[in-house]
């Protein structure tokens, strides 16, 4: 990007005008104007720095918060903030460990208790109960064994 907006100025510079650089690279011709305005303000044709708020987390915190919430599945996000605050010092809201937890990847979801069946699956459940709905603890079930060899 950098040597795109390298040679939109050097074409200005040329003595193309604005619209002829917008029309030639496909840019809309205000943002071909900002670039011109922003070097020769002061020279540079590099993005401004960030204005952003700080984060109130550390990568050293925000590993802790993952490491955490993996050894626990079950820890809520209110536990996990406050487990934070506890180890670290540091106070974080609910939505902020949610946002970092959401940010590696873990969410919250309910436990699975079971693997989901197929379509196939439950088709084969149900003509094996079928099957076996008359069965009586005294039903039969051959051996593969002979009664000779049973013990």
């Amino acid at each position: 990007m950098i040597f795109l907006r390298g040679r939109i100025i050097g074409r200005l510079e040329c003595g193309r005008t604005q619209l002829e650089v917008s029309e030639e690279l496909g840019i809309a011709q205000s943002v071909i104007s900002r670039l011109w305005q922003r070097f020769q303000d002061d020279g540079n044709v590099s993005r401004c720095s960030s204005t952003d708020r700080p984060r109130v987390t550390t990568p050293n915190e925000d590993r802790y918060l993952a490491v955490t919430a993996k050894r626990n599945r079950r820890s809520t996000v209110s536990d996990l903030s406050r487990q934070l605050s506890s180890a670290t010092g540091t106070t974080v809201s609910r939505q902020t460990v949610y946002r970092r937890l959401g940010h590696i990847g873990l969410y919250a979801r309910r436990t699975v208790r079971c693997v989901p069946l197929t379509a196939t699956h439950c088709r084969l459940r149900l003509a094996w109960s079928r099957e076996h709905a008359l069965w009586t603890p005294h039903t039969h079930i051959p051996s593969p064994i002979p009664p000779t060899q049973r013990v």
